[in-house]
């Protein structure tokens, strides 16, 4: 990996796929919520599932598709219920504590910055323990924009008062690493796997990492 020196002085973070695993959401959409639908329709599985998937393809993208409130509304079940029957999943991916434990002993900074609900996302720092790590913890639902929105960063860098330029961000999601890197911060990081049971991904013209802790060279609160 290289890039031009500067000295690191904010790491943004993501955290479904990137922090956590994302086995934890897989399962939640692709088999309790369509299983939940099956039982009470009365149809199959796999007309479930595919119900599930072409409902939520209408909204990708937007935020909306990342809102539990809108599709416990849509299907007429209870998504934050599902996720509580489902928390035993919610894992952190190898290299994150590390990486997170590394960052404070450089004193550099972490803010987290997620497109999750805000009540996922208290659940999910609740099973993990992850909170305290954070400077900062944001969810996009308090901007009413995705990270995908163009407009979601420049409304994001005023409110936590970061300089782009000399900032890393790590994500799952292309377009919202593009999204990052139009509005000007310099340098972000694809993860190669976000869940442990899913295919590998790639990222076009962004570099990707396995594992959070393979940053830790580069994040050392010097010149670099």
């Amino acid at each position: 990996m290289h890039h031009r020196p500067f000295k690191v002085s904010t790491v943004l973070l993501d955290m479904d796929g990137t922090l956590l695993d994302l086995h934890f959401d897989d399962q939640v959409w692709n088999y309790a919520l369509p299983g939940r639908l099956a039982t009470r329709d009365g149809t199959s599985l796999a007309q479930a599932k595919q119900r599930v998937a072409d409902t939520l393809a209408r909204e990708r993208g937007t935020l909306r598709w990342y809102c539990l409130d809108h599709w416990s509304e849509v299907f007429g079940l209870s998504l934050h219920e599902i996720e509580a029957e489902q928390a035993g999943l919610i894992g952190v991916r190898p290299g994150t504590q590390a990486f997170l434990t590394h960052l404070q002993s450089c004193g550099i900074p972490a803010v987290l910055a997620t497109n999750a609900h805000p009540r996922s996302l208290r659940l999910k720092l609740a099973k993990t323990g992850l909170g305290p790590y954070f400077s900062a913890v944001h969810s996009s639902h308090d901007y009413g924009l995705p990270k995908e929105h163009p407009a979601f960063w420049p409304a994001f860098v005023a409110k936590v008062g970061f300089d782009p330029a000399s900032s890393i961000f790590v994500d799952d999601n292309l377009t919202v690493l593009r999204a990052a890197r139009a509005w000007g911060i310099s340098e972000s990081y694809g993860i190669t796997r976000p869940s442990s049971t899913g295919s590998a991904r790639e990222y076009p013209d962004f570099p990707a990492v396995d594992r959070l802790d393979e940053l830790n060279e580069r994040c050392t609160g010097e010149g670099s």
